[in-house]
């Protein structure tokens, strides 16, 4: 029988962090859950520290980096479960994670996706989220615009959903998870369980919050994207426009600040291209140059 949650880690040069986040999942209440490390090529010891847990997961390795989008899209071509779990390699889950998320299933048969809590741990020292950072639960377009409210690794799923809606953006090199999550809650709410259920680890060097500027520049395509699947209704596409204007006008100013007047021009002209055309705006090398 097929498992009823599938387990999906994807990982990449992550060896001293990653025994630790699968522990957490084999130390789950729920046991009807199977795991699947998706390796991205990683150039570290992730195999060697996999070895003592390979009869626990299914591990899958790319033969080169193809980025976190495609790292998850491989778990879940590969998974089997109705419900779908992530977990970045550099987070842990506490032992009822799954449970409480499963009995929140079966009590509201009709939702199609819930989050938990989390405590938050900086540079190794836990932090509290500043207000604008606070979960909200049900329907959550507008705020979800603004900024990422929802967690990879606290967020379970409906298998059918992302069937339906699109999985993750390969094309994406960061806000992947971003991406999605605008074209899920554009169409149904998303649940808080507000108990702190999931560690997340931030601040590491190589995380992609480090390595790119700028990177509202790729929730701005996203947001592009989604003006021009014609699937918002008229008060979602005005938000989606307003906070695409709002977002432009950000990241143009830091072009100019950087001496790229021709990227900054693109970028300030973007939202009202959008409004009209935004199917051409996805077009332009400015917009996808990742």
């Amino acid at each position: 029988m097929s498992p009823k949650v599938s387990v999906i880690i994807p990982t990449y040069n992550r060896a001293q962090w990653l025994p630790a986040a699968i522990e957490s999942v084999l130390s789950q209440t729920f046991k009807d859950f199977e795991l699947i490390v998706v390796d991205d090529a990683s150039t570290d010891q992730t195999p060697t520290v996999l070895q003592p847990l390979r009869e626990h997961i299914t591990y899958i390795r790319h033969e080169r980096n193809l980025g976190p989008g495609a790292s998850r899209n491989t778990g879940i071509a590969r998974s089997s479960g109705p419900f779908l779990a992530f977990l970045d390699s550099d987070d842990l889950w506490l032992p009822e994670k799954l449970e409480a998320q499963i009995c929140f299933f079966d009590a509201n048969p009709e939702a199609v996706a819930c989050q938990t809590d989390e405590i938050w741990i900086r540079k190794g020292k836990r932090v509290n989220p500043k207000k604008i950072h606070l979960k909200p639960s049900g329907y959550m377009f507008d705020q979800s615009l603004r900024l990422c409210l929802i967690s990879p690794s606290s967020v379970m799923i409906k298998r059918w959903v992302l069937d339906e809606v699109g999985w993750f953006d390969e094309e994406l090199p960061a806000c992947e998870d971003y991406d999605l999550w605008l074209r899920l809650t554009s169409r149904w709410p998303v649940y808080l369980i507000e108990k702190q259920l999931v560690i997340k680890h931030g601040g590491h060097p190589d995380q992609l919050s480090a390595r790119y500027w700028g990177m509202d520049r790729f929730r701005i395509c996203s947001i592009v994207k989604i003006i021009a699947s014609e699937s918002l209704s008229q008060d979602q596409r005005d938000t989606a426009i307003e906070e695409l204007e709002r977002k432009c006008r950000i990241y143009a100013s830091g072009c100019l600040k950087r001496g790229k007047e021709e990227e900054a021009a693109f970028f300030f002209s973007l939202p009202q291209l959008a409004r009209k055309h935004a199917r051409e705006a996805l077009s332009n090398p400015f917009l996808r140059k990742f």
